[in-house]
């Protein structure tokens, strides 16, 4: 969060927080949301200002409630999510978004970075009813700049795993799942067998401790540079929220 914004909630304490204003959509665009649009249920226009699509990504974070906002100086904007708060990019190699990532070998490694320019990184993978393809993990808290620290801030994380609380969701972009399958065409193959099982419209949606929340279907992928294999699993769009605790529509 930037400096300035902690001293404006220092100096103004009590200002209001809103909801409604801010909505993210599917694929990682951030939109204002006028009265207008409010009214009319619509999703408003996506925010294209470079500075302040930067600086909304530099104040974007939860809080306890799950509820995802945006701190803009002392002023705590809710934001409406489409699906789920985070939406991730998979980059391999170098292209106009990212910098080369590769290992101490050359090799080209995948790598996730989120709407705000920071690192995810995975735990698991999960593929919905709808045939997205989510992951679970956690953000880095800092922009990556090469593959070895992405590479070590992951499995520093793995490491650590037993400390972690809860992980948090990034669904994928919808644009790079021919990469996905491009890089993992073995797991995506045997996410499309479970998901030949799942029946969501015919069943309940499952309750956090239900074990098609958790368990293993013992389908992994094997992410090149990252040590322990991510598990993966199908789960219910309905569910998502639930299973990782956000609020899809902030209340105040």
């Amino acid at each position: 969060m930037d400096r300035i914004v902690k001293e404006a909630m220092a100096k103004w304490p009590d200002v209001p927080a809103c909801t409604g204003w801010l909505a993210l959509d599917r694929r990682g665009r951030f939109r204002m949301r006028d009265e207008a649009c409010q009214a009319a249920g619509e999703p408003g226009e996506p925010i294209r200002h470079a500075a302040l699509n930067a600086f909304i990504a530099r104040n974007y974070t939860s809080d306890a409630e799950g509820r995802w906002f945006f701190q803009n100086g002392p002023q705590r904007v809710f934001v409406d999510l489409d699906y789920t708060p985070l939406v991730v990019r998979l980059h391999h190699g170098t292209n106009d978004r990212c910098i080369e990532h590769a290992s101490a070998d050359g090799a080209r490694l995948p790598v996730l970075i989120d709407q705000c320019a920071l690192p995810f990184m995975p735990h698991a993978c999960w593929c919905d009813d709808q045939g997205s393809i989510l992951f679970s993990g956690q953000r880095g808290e800092t922009n990556a700049t090469d593959a070895a620290s992405w590479r070590d801030a992951t499995n520093a994380t793995e490491a650590s795993r037993s400390h972690i609380v809860s992980d948090t969701v990034a669904l994928l972009y919808d644009q790079d799942l021919d990469l996905f399958l491009t890089l993992f065409p073995e797991t995506a193959h045997q996410i499309a067998a479970l998901l030949e099982t799942m029946e969501p419209t015919q069943t309940p949606i499952p309750a956090p401790d239900d074990p098609r929340f958790g368990a293993n279907e013992g389908t992994s992928l094997r992410w090149p540079g990252i040590a322990s294999p991510l598990r993966c699993h199908v789960i219910a769009t309905e569910a998502v929220a639930a299973r990782f605790a956000f609020c899809r529509r902030p209340v105040i």
